[in-house]
């Protein structure tokens, strides 16, 4: 996804919560979370990203309606730009995003907090090679295909400097996560960095393309979670709380049914269901009983540190944010 929020966001931030940026910060450890969900709609933002797969499950499953909400609305967004702008606009309650978009959003100046650690990608997300690339270190001197701004950023930059090396040690290629694929399949690169079914597509054409490094190397380092704003979160915690109760109990429905839950991702996202294995495989889900343990554990001790120098040597983040100012486990310790 791309990202260049410092300028992106601050305009939005001064005209529409301002307010709330200077407002003491909402955490909804500060009073008792209701159990019943407050009246009223909750918007959420999505992408067409298997990751957040689980609300649609949620949706056809009637489980939204399970746990007391009467009202959510799903409002999808294709790019990023426009699902940050109507977030800080406040005209969604919560987003999913990316961990390094939400950084980006905090460190400009955007009151919001991560609730909810959604999913990881293992090899979802990958640089892939042709045969005479056997190692990070064989990127020297050589063009690499990716995205600019994007998690293909983030991953190419984390593993060059975990290898001692720098974006100056390699010959960049920008271009789209969609055509990097095929650019190494056409012989227009020796290396290209993507994601999921490009990957699949391009080992499928080629039998010597193949996986050089993976996010499941650091496993979060390319992950997503639902944001909620500060004013919902202080407003309406039920709801908010009821949100997660109905995530958990989407992911059990699909553990219980993979293939079902699958067919009904696969629609919502436009994608034939066959085409898309390969890519679930690549991404893992987080329950509830995993975010009790990861919000207040590795995930905010290790991966957000991670992420955070991964999105900064990408510089896609210009400014400092912490565990403390970004993440709220209340919710995941409230629910049962």
């Amino acid at each position: 996804m791309t990202l260049n929020l410092a300028g992106q966001f601050r305009a939005l931030v001064m005209a529409a919560a301002i307010g709330l940026a200077t407002a003491p910060v909402a955490h909804a450890a500060d009073a008792a979370i209701p159990t019943t969900p407050e009246a009223g709609s909750f918007k959420i933002g999505i992408e067409p990203w298997l990751g957040y797969g689980q609300w649609h499950v949620a949706e056809a499953k009637g489980l939204f309606k399970t746990n007391g909400l009467s009202d959510v609305q799903i409002v999808n967004f294709a790019e990023d730009k426009d699902i940050n702008a109507a977030l800080a606009s406040g005209q969604l309650d919560a987003a999913n995003i990316a961990t390094h978009t939400a950084m980006g959003m905090v460190a400009a100046g955007l009151p919001v907090k991560i609730v909810l650690l959604l999913d990881v990608s293992m090899t979802a997300d990958a640089i892939v090679a042709g045969k005479d690339v056997t190692s990070i270190a064989d990127l020297k001197g050589k063009q690499v295909a990716f995205e600019e701004g994007t998690t293909s950023d983030i991953l190419l930059k984390y593993a060059l400097a975990r290898n001692g090396m720098s974006v100056a040690d390699i010959q960049p290629v920008p271009m789209p996560a969609a055509d990097a694929g095929g650019a190494l399949i056409a012989g227009q690169v020796p290396v290209a960095v993507t994601y999921e079914p490009y990957l699949t597509v391009a080992m499928a054409q080629n039998k010597d393309v193949k996986l050089l490094f993976t996010a499941g190397e650091d496993p979060g380092l390319i992950s997503d979670v639902l944001v909620v704003r500060d004013e919902v979160i202080k407003s309406r915690p039920g709801q908010v709380l009821a949100m997660i109760k109905s995530w958990d109990a989407a992911l059990k429905d699909y553990n219980a049914d993979t293939p079902g839950g699958r067919a009904i991702i696969a629609k919502a996202v436009g994608s034939d269901v066959k085409d898309l294995n390969t890519a679930f495989d690549g991404v893992r889900y987080y329950s509830l009983a995993e975010n009790k343990t990861a919000l207040t554990g590795e995930f905010t001790t290790k991966t957000f540190a991670d992420v955070e120098a991964a999105a900064k040597n990408a510089k896609l983040l210009q400014a400092d944010v912490t565990p403390e100012q970004m993440i709220d486990p209340s919710f995941v310790k409230a629910a049962r």
